[in-house]
């Protein structure tokens, strides 16, 4: 997904009216916002947080030092990790590093939702999508985390929603 795509997911899942442009720029296609007073802003990070603060929701960049650190290093993690790794490989070294990240969280920054969940479930949307029940199975936190964000209210919007078995049926192994 196209990171002004994304931007534009952001802003109403934030209930912003749409109206900003966003382009691209070079070949890593960096979102751009052309901002009505100053300074266009650019990159995925730094106009997602300007969007949040924008519609006052700032505790969605954390609410203590620590968790803004967090979802700082989230968003660092999604741009620098994320985008512009296509490969099998990458992907599941990705999803098994995230796995046991969420091992003992319920969200990225801990216990509470934030500007870093949104962003990670975007980019990963794609990969996620394309996983076999098996490969779901065997990243059973990463699947239950994105199982739980996307059922925030306006967050996958127009997104094909991602289907997880739930039930799973263990064999006696005595």
């Amino acid at each position: 997904m196209a990171a002004a795509a994304e931007l534009k997911l952001l802003e109403k899942s934030l209930g912003l009216r749409p109206g900003n442009k966003y382009s691209a720029q070079g070949e890593r296609q960096v979102p751009v916002l052309q901002t009505n007073n100053g300074p266009s802003l650019m990159g995925l990070a730094t106009i997602a947080t300007h969007l949040v603060k924008l519609a006052n929701k700032e505790h969605l960049l954390g609410s203590t030092p620590e968790e803004k650190a967090i979802v700082q290093q989230w968003l660092e993690y999604r741009v620098t990790r994320v985008d512009g790794h296509s490969s099998k490989e990458d992907t599941h070294t990705l999803l098994k590093d995230l796995n046991s990240y969420l091992e003992d969280k319920v969200y990225l920054a801990g216990f509470n939702f934030t500007l870093a969940d949104i962003l990670l479930y975007y980019g990963l949307h794609r990969f996620i999508v394309d996983l076999t029940v098996q490969e779901k199975e065997s990243y059973l936190n990463v699947s239950r985390w994105f199982c739980h964000i996307q059922h925030y209210p306006d967050i996958r919007q127009q997104l094909p929603s991602v289907v997880f078995i739930k039930n799973r049926l263990y064999a006696n192994s005595h």
